[in-house]
C-alpha cells in the first residue's frame, strides 16, 4: 500500500510542475500557437483559486481536479515539442508559483456567461 501511495505522490509532484512548466510555455514565443493556447488555459485554470465545479459539489466536485486537469495537462504536453517542454520542466523546478488571478477571472466569466445563458433559456421558455 505504500507504494501506491509513494507513486501517487511522485504522480502528482509530476503533475505541478508540469502546471507550471506549461504556464512558462505559454509565455514562451517559441511554443506553437494551439500548444500555447491550452497551456494557458490548463495553467491558468490549475492555479486559480476558484474551480469550475466547486468540491462541494457530490463526486462532480472532485471530477475536475482528478480528470480533467490531469488531461488537459498531458493533452498540453503532447503538443510542446519535447525538447522545448524538457527546457520549461527545468525552468519550473526552480520557478515559484504565479498567481492565479487569470485562472479566477476565467472561472468566475465562465460562471457569469452559463448563468446569462441559463437566464435567457428560462426566460424563453417560459415567455
Amino acid at each position: 500500500m505504500s507504494d501506491r501511495l509513494a507513486a501517487l505522490k511522485t504522480w502528482a509532484g509530476r503533475l505541478k510542475t508540469d502546471v507550471l512548466a506549461l504556464w512558462l510555455a505559454a509565455r514562451d514565443g517559441r511554443t506553437p500557437l494551439t500548444a500555447k493556447l491550452l497551456a494557458a488555459a490548463v495553467a491558468a485554470y490549475a492555479f486559480s483559486p476558484i474551480d469550475l465545479i466547486p468540491d462541494f459539489v457530490p463526486v462532480l466536485g472532485y471530477l475536475d481536479d482528478l480528470l480533467i486537469l490531469p488531461l488537459g495537462v498531458w493533452l498540453a504536453v503532447r503538443l510542446i515539442p519535447r525538447g522545448l517542454m524538457d527546457e520549461f520542466r527545468a525552468q519550473a523546478a526552480s520557478t515559484g508559483r504565479p498567481l492565479g488571478r487569470a485562472g479566477a477571472v476565467a472561472v468566475v466569466a465562465i460562471w457569469i456567461a452559463a448563468a446569462g445563458v441559463l437566464g435567457w433559456w428560462l426566460w424563453r421558455a417560459l415567455t
